[in-house]
């Protein structure tokens, strides 16, 4: 039988700390952080080692959402490739913005190791693997690009010699980057909870925020039930799950759902037949697929199976499409079960970058990851946190001009469209 729950939640021990209970009404704290995923612990560990009184308010459990279902890829760049960033921007932004990617992953590393935390880090590299060979020839153009505007290598592993890489006749080569990891992540958003618990930090679950208002020079945060807290300063942490009550976030992130499967253990000879180098893996298609091993041999695979929030039904119908899809990819894999199938939400933005700052009515915020968010909502986490602090921060992604999509409240209507779209550009590569 196939569990539609999150293979992270079930198939590891995990130690989340136990959430506090809930401030007493009308209680005060120097910073209210919404949203108990990676951006707002990492900003509730940094602000409570200095000394500010933080209370961290979860409308569901800590982690719940994309922290503890993504696919524990930890990979260098952004979600836009780079040799279109440069010619949106510029090869010396490109440099700039990879070099942040650079630095987010080793500000993930540097809180692993700082707070002790088990969850199975490991600098695995990445490899992606072309759907077309028109792919692999673009990988050439992207390698150049690397080295002349980042300063940063990737090798180029041809098709017959890709099986050194990912066990498949079903790609056209591979480009192999040695900086990425991998993570178990569920655990690393319990360890990480736990840090900003020992440093101070307020963590309640069962805490949606459901109004924030304009309370002098603060906030007062109204909570399900009608208690209130009243803050200082608060931050959005809530990325693709912001709700009403963040307004002004909900029109500039879009809410899209990412699907996953994860089989039963394979043996040790078949495992490194899949996955030679245990590297994380993924595709060059618009629909990408990604995969990986998890610590217990299994193959999780992923990718954004149905263009439709995530619901009972279309986490089936996506498990379905997924399981073809792994077939299609490794045949080997015909007769392994698949045990575990499960859906979150990724939020994405409109120019597929990440967006953090203080909004015009003086609310923090960070949001916007596009799939590559384990590394980077830590990274900009802290960051404002730092900023909240009142250190003046220049960086690349914070304060940029962020403008409200256009006839977007929240409600991404234009989904299907948009999965059209790049099922068409699938099929015309």
């Amino acid at each position: 039988m196939t569990l539609e729950s999150p293979y992270w939640w079930d198939a590891q021990s995990r130690a989340a700390p136990p959430a506090a209970a809930l401030p007493e009404s009308g209680s005060r704290a120097d910073v209210a952080v919404v949203g108990a995923g990676y951006t707002g612990l990492a900003a509730a560990r940094v602000l409570a080692r200095s000394g500010a009184r933080v209370v961290v308010l979860e409308r569901e459990r800590i982690g719940w959402g994309a922290s503890s279902r993504n696919g524990g890829q930890v990979l260098t760049g952004l979600k836009v490739d780079p040799v279109t960033l440069a010619s949106r921007l510029g090869e010396a932004r490109l440099g700039e913005l990879f070099a942040v990617s650079i630095e987010a992953i080793a500000t993930l590393e540097a809180v692993v190791a700082d707070e002790g935390i088990a969850c199975d880090y490991a600098r695995t590299g990445h490899a992606q693997a072309a759907a077309r060979p028109s792919h692999f020839e673009a990988f050439k153009a992207e390698q150049a690009l690397l080295a002349r505007a980042c300063g940063h290598r990737v090798e180029l592993v041809p098709r017959e010699r890709q099986r050194s890489e990912i066990g498949s006749d079903a790609y056209h080569g591979v480009m192999v980057d040695e900086r990425s990891g991998a993570i178990s992540p569920a655990r690393y958003v319990d360890g990480l909870a736990a840090a900003a618990r020992r440093a101070g930090a307020v963590l309640t679950e069962g805490a949606g925020v459901d109004r924030i208002d304009r309370d002098g020079r603060g906030w007062r945060l109204r909570i399900e039930g009608g208690a209130t807290i009243e803050a200082a300063q608060v931050l959005l942490a809530t990325n693709g799950y912001a709700d009403a009550s963040a307004g002004w976030l909900r029109r500039r992130v879009v809410p899209i759902g990412s699907y996953a499967i994860a089989t039963e253990p394979l043996g040790p000879d078949l495992a490194r037949a899949v996955l030679p180098t245990g590297r994380m893996a993924f595709d060059s298609r618009q629909f990408l697929r990604y995969f990986r091993l998890t610590p217990d041999r299994r193959l999780l695979f992923g990718g954004r199976a149905v263009f439709a929030a995530p619901t009972p039904d279309t986490t089936r119908r996506s498990a379905e499409v997924l399981a073809r899809d792994l077939r299609a990819v490794f045949p080997e894999l015909s007769d392994v079960h698949v045990d575990y199938a499960w859906s979150g939400t990724v939020g994405f933005t409109r120019d597929q970058l990440p967006h953090a700052g203080t909004s015009v009515d003086g609310l923090h915020y960070a949001a916007g990851y596009c799939g590559h968010g384990v590394a980077m909502a830590t990274y900009l986490g802290g960051l404002m946190a730092r900023r909240m602090l009142g250190e003046t921060i220049a960086h690349p992604l914070i304060d940029r001009a962020w403008p409200a999509i256009p006839l977007y409240d929240g409600r991404p209507w234009f989904l299907p469209l948009v999965g059209a779209f790049y099922r068409l550009k699938d099929w015309i590569d």
